[in-house]
């Protein structure tokens, strides 16, 4: 139980009584961290069920999910955008990162990056959304778990990042991963998560009806023809786990490259990083 409290406690808001902290249990924090996303992406779902503009449901669930953070992925993300963005040695860019403003890089990346995801969940029905979310939100945490692995170190020698590098080992993170995927999987059976082409009633895109006859069909599948057409829906939210890991795991390499391991703000701006990834995959495909 320390490791899921010491989770909790650093990952979310929720007020959690931690008894106990070292390497040890950072690892198994780390392990359990799509966990807490999972709940995160639950609370910070349910705006999107409000009557109104999709876009108005998306921008709350967004913001309450920086909340329910105290928005330090966000800010992790800021800074690792202005140390990366500064083109210095690494010493350099890591006292940038160590600063509280935050510069241009981080504005601007900040803004990208929230456009992009409230773009992504106002696009979808309301039901595909939540369960978009949640995904999201437990691939930014299962990021967590990968750039935790023994083999990556930290770039400096205190903070977040020494605590918790090198702390999973190989069972814990593909536990932990196959338990994301199934998660995933799980979720596609969500009321009106991805398009039912045999429900009743149901019309799909591109698709006319008169009465009971259906006269023209301009596509198959959902999507509207799209990447959705060729995708089944089956695999959209487990593809999205795997592309946001995928995202954040290269970010993981060229900030391994540029400062020499992973920080606080380094493993929050891969959780940014995974969670605008998984999302956009599924509003290119649901």
């Amino acid at each position: 139980m320390d490791g899921l409290r010491f989770a909790i406690g650093t990952l979310s808001v929720f007020p959690v009584r931690v008894s106990r902290v070292d390497r040890e249990v950072a690892g198994r924090a780390m392990a359990l961290a799509p966990l807490v996303g999972l709940v995160l992406g639950v609370v910070a779902a349910l705006p999107l069920l409000l009557p109104g503009p999709p876009l108005l449901g998306a921008a709350l669930s967004l913001g309450l999910l920086a909340l329910l953070t105290r928005g330090l992925h966000l800010d992790g993300l800021a800074d690792l955008a202005d140390g990366l963005g500064s083109g210095r040695p690494a010493p350099q860019a890591l006292d940038i990162m160590k600063k509280s403003d935050i510069g241009p890089f981080g504005v601007v990346t900040l803004i990208v990056t929230l456009l992009v995801q409230a773009a992504a969940l106002s696009g979808l029905p309301p039901w595909a959304g939540m369960a978009a979310l949640v995904t999201a939100c437990a691939t930014g945490r299962l990021a967590l778990t990968w750039a935790c692995r023994v083999g990556v170190p930290a770039a400096r020698p205190d903070g977040l990042g020494a605590m918790v590098a090198a702390t999973v080992r190989p069972a814990a993170r593909w536990t932990t991963t196959l338990a994301t995927l199934t998660l995933a999987t799980i979720l596609h059976t969500w009321p009106d998560a991805t398009p039912d082409a045999q429900a009743p009633g149901a019309q799909m895109p591109g698709v006319q009806a008169v009465g009971t006859q259906v006269v023209g069909v301009q596509a198959v599948g959902p999507g509207d023809g799209g990447l959705g057409a060729v995708v089944p829906v089956e695999v959209v939210l487990p593809l999205a786990v795997v592309v946001g890991l995928g995202v954040a795991m290269a970010l993981l390499g060229h900030a391994r490259r540029r400062l020499g391991g992973i920080t606080g703000d380094v493993l929050g701006a891969l959780v940014e990083t995974a969670t605008t990834a998984a999302l956009v995959t599924c509003a290119l495909l649901i």
